[in-house]
């Protein structure tokens, strides 16, 4: 399904400012950014009383004796000018400390811009934003917001500042304790996993390894209790060579270090400081993990056993695939990577915050300041349905200020739009178990939401651009990302993108696969504007192009298919190597069949994945469709996963004028309906059925007598339930009798992995390379 309509940003409100009362001018809003300086911030920046004013006078206060310097001033070069400012701060007492205070940190001013904007919805110069308000949404929320500023009804600019000096006063003494939290954490930077990935450069021999297609991997194994076995690979690189390079004599340059395999975190042995858990987000671990019981929370490190090595992969910042996904574990998957994201996002935060405060006294950036991206936002996590956003950003949420609504701006519209539209879930004839876990709550595949990170609050809906993380999905990126040769398009917000989660990756499939490649394909592109970045603050490796080599990719999924194993393979290019869930299957998905049956598996030769397209519809047509064509064959249902299949099927179902009815996920209510009581009452012969139908429906087809599936299943639980719809209560009794009940399936090897969930990991190999052509298995009942 391709996207219904271009993209159409929608446009914010203009601010209330001009429906205030009086006749004073408004007070000139500040914006603030972790990115560089931007010259619209300079025009709305307030002077203070002693800054020349524009009539190159200065306040006059009582002289005193001029102070000594601060160190970062006394420390530069004696050539290196300092400007009239700097002289006329040192002059007055606790002013140096205060400036500082202010500068080094957005507390306040942030805050003060959350605040308005909460009220605004979108500012002026966001009219155009990604991820903006409309204006019927934030005027529900005038009432509920009550974090404007009352400084906007002050007529007099004087008490405004007065007001706002008096508010810095207060946070002086706050902001120290962090700038001393910044320095005892810089203490054991280099053990820290963030810094070891992101700081350095890497060398040329490991970007020539990695840039080499295929890459030469060190292989490795770990088997660990709850992952149980894992597969390492780790880019190939001589070590002795990567060793020497580590410091550059020419450049006095250093490289990031050697990558090593991830070590398994007891759960008993270490604690969230170990593992440079951000104190933010530390003490709100326990309450916030919903998966720990009321013994593991007191334990040292608050979670699970399965989360401590889920952990052990992710903190190590490599990548992860993981095809274990169940129902009863996702909400520690999701707490885990919740978890990382917002660790990786306030470590990033605090790095620029901290240089920004020792860069104050400066005019060059020396190299080691360099701590940003292109772009600001950092993590990016895909999801299918906004039932399933809700649920990761409420994670996020009660990691960073739990129970605290008045942190978490525009929360109200947040909760209105992600919850409702519901499925209605008949109680007469309930659907599958997994159908109604699944589809429970709002399933809109259209959805997109920027986050940001302030000191202590988050604001939901903002920019893309403004933004440190990003919760959306396929479609809803899709719409922004558009075509080549539109104009509309816009993907720079996804130059920088460190951390990428893709979440339920065998949904994607169902919906549109073709989106989440779109996706992937617009990764770490060179943006087309610069979006006021700092380019003095960018790292040099992305200013190199490198940032694919950097991005940590995580995706997670109930089964291993052939297109989730691509994108790991072929578009994840992490440096620091790839970790994979490699779990047999024991017995496979056929034992859960309840009926006495023959099932006969039909395998076909082919030379490669594009000629086995060709290949299948060949043998089906020739082996398959000849004997299903017999009278006595009757109510056969043929089961097609792809799309495409399904039309070619169609057509040629047409062309040989046979005797059938279809159903698929574009089908009609009233034509499925027919179709059905048509098949049941044998009046036709055959009925072409599609997954992608089944997956959104679980509709139970009552009168099949054969079963054909053109081709495994990617969903292995619809192979034992389509079968066991053939139970005779399902049969029209008068069509025939249900000794002769047959199921086919067709393979090949390039349907390896869906063939192994079937029938199991062993089995499935054996029949792949056996000499014999047709296997048979017969389930017992």
């Amino acid at each position: 399904m391709g996207p219904r309509g271009k993209f159409k940003p929608g446009k914010g409100n203009k601010g209330r400012a001009n429906k205030k009362k009086g006749n004073f001018k408004a007070k000139p809003r500040k914006t603030y950014s972790l990115y560089g300086n931007n010259k619209d911030n300079d025009k709305g920046s307030r002077k203070r009383k002693f800054e020349h004013n524009s009539n190159n006078e200065i306040d006059k206060r009582p002289k005193t004796e001029p102070k000594q310097l601060p160190p970062e001033l006394s420390s530069e070069s004696e050539e290196e000018e300092i400007n009239d400012l700097d002289l006329l701060r040192s002059t007055f007492s606790n002013i140096d400390n205060k400036m500082k205070a202010i500068d080094s940190s957005d507390d306040e001013e942030v805050e003060e811009e959350t605040k308005l904007d909460s009220d605004d919805g979108n500012n002026d110069d966001n009219d155009d934003s990604i991820a903006g308000s409309d204006d019927s949404a934030v005027e529900e929320e005038e009432d509920d917001d009550e974090l404007l500023d009352n400084d906007e009804d002050v007529k007099d600019l004087y008490k405004a500042e007065t007001a706002v000096e008096e508010k810095e006063d207060e946070n002086v003494e706050e902001e120290k304790l962090d700038a001393d939290d910044i320095e005892e954490n810089e203490i054991n930077a280099n053990d820290d996993p963030f810094n070891k990935h992101i700081a350095y450069d890497i060398t040329e021999n490991l970007l020539e390894t990695v840039q080499t297609t295929p890459v030469l991997m060190d292989k490795s194994e770990l088997h660990w209790p709850h992952l149980r076995k894992l597969a390492v690979q780790i880019p190939k690189t001589d070590n002795d060579k990567n060793t020497l390079n580590l410091i550059s004599l020419a450049e006095d340059q250093k490289f990031a270090p050697i990558v090593k395999p991830p070590e398994r975190i007891h759960v008993s042995k270490t604690n969230l400081a170990d593992l440079f858990i951000k104190p933010q987000i530390a003490k709100h671990v326990s309450t916030g993990n919903k998966s720990l019981s009321s013994r593991a929370k007191e334990e040292p490190l608050p979670l699970t056993p399965f989360q401590a090595e889920l952990f052990s992969v992710l903190n190590n910042y490599q990548d992860l695939l993981y095809t274990e996904r169940t129902f009863s574990n996702e909400e520690e998957i999701r707490f885990t990577y919740c978890l990382h994201a917002m660790n990786h996002v306030l470590k990033t935060r605090r790095k620029i915050l901290s240089h920004n405060a020792k860069l104050e006294p400066r005019k060059e950036v020396p190299e080691i300041f360099r701590d940003q991206g292109l772009i600001r936002p950092k993590v990016l996590i895909i999801a299918p349905f906004k039932s399933s956003a809700l649920k990761i950003i409420n994670t996020l949420v009660d990691l960073f200020v739990p129970n605290e609504k008045g942190h978490i701006i525009n929360r109200k519209k947040f909760e209105s739009d992600y919850t409702g539209n519901e499925l209605f879930m008949p109680k007469t004839r309930p659907k599958p178990e997994d159908y109604e876990l699944l589809f429970n709550g709002n399933v809109s595949d259209d959805f997109k939401m920027g986050i940001t990170i302030n000191k202590n609050s988050i604001k939901l809906y903002s920019n893309f651009y403004s933004s440190d993380i990003i919760v959306a999905s396929p479609l809803g990126l899709r719409y922004i990302l558009g075509a080549e040769g539109e104009k509309d398009r816009d993907y720079d917000f996804l130059a920088s993108i460190e951390f990428l989660v893709i979440d339920q990756a065998e949904v994607f499939l169902m919906q549109n696969w073709d989106h989440l490649l779109h996706i992937m394909d617009h990764l770490h592109l060179q943006p087309k504007d610069s979006h006021g970045t700092d380019f003095s603050r960018v790292r040099t490796w992305c200013l190199n192009g490198w940032s694919k080599y950097y991005r940590q990719t995580c995706i997670f999924s109930s089964t291993l298919l052939p297109e989730i194993n691509s994108i790991f393979n072929k578009k994840c290019y992490n440096y620091a190597g790839k970790v994979r869930s490699q779990n047999p299957i024991e017995y496979g998905c056929i034992r859960k069949v309840f009926l006495q049956l023959p099932h006969v598996f039909h395998k076909f030769n082919t030379n490669s994945a594009m000629d086995s397209i060709d290949a299948r519809f060949n043998f089906f047509v020739k082996n398959i469709l000849t004997q299903q064509r017999d009278p006595m064959m009757k109510q056969t249902l043929i089961y097609v996963s792809n799309y495409f299949d399904y039309v070619r099927l169609r057509n040629y179902f047409k062309k040989e004028d046979l005797s059938f009815v279809q159903i698929c996920e574009y089908s009609k209510e009233g034509k499925v309906a027919r179709a059905r009581d048509i098949f049941f009452h044998a009046d036709k012969h055959f009925m072409l059925y599609t997954e992608r139908y089944h997956f959104f429906n679980r509709n139970k087809i009552k009168g099949i007598r054969h079963l054909v599936f053109y081709q495994p299943p990617n969903n292995p639980h619809f192979y034992y339930e389509m079968v066991n719809l053939m139970q005779e209560a399902n049969q029209y009794k008068k069509a025939g009798s249900t000794a002769d009940m047959t199921v086919s399936v067709i393979y090949s090897k390039y349907d390896a992995l869906q063939l192994a969930s079937v029938v199991g990991t062993e089995r499935a190999m054996k029949m792949i390379s056996s000499d014999k052509n047709v296997h048979m298995l017969l389930t017992d009942g």
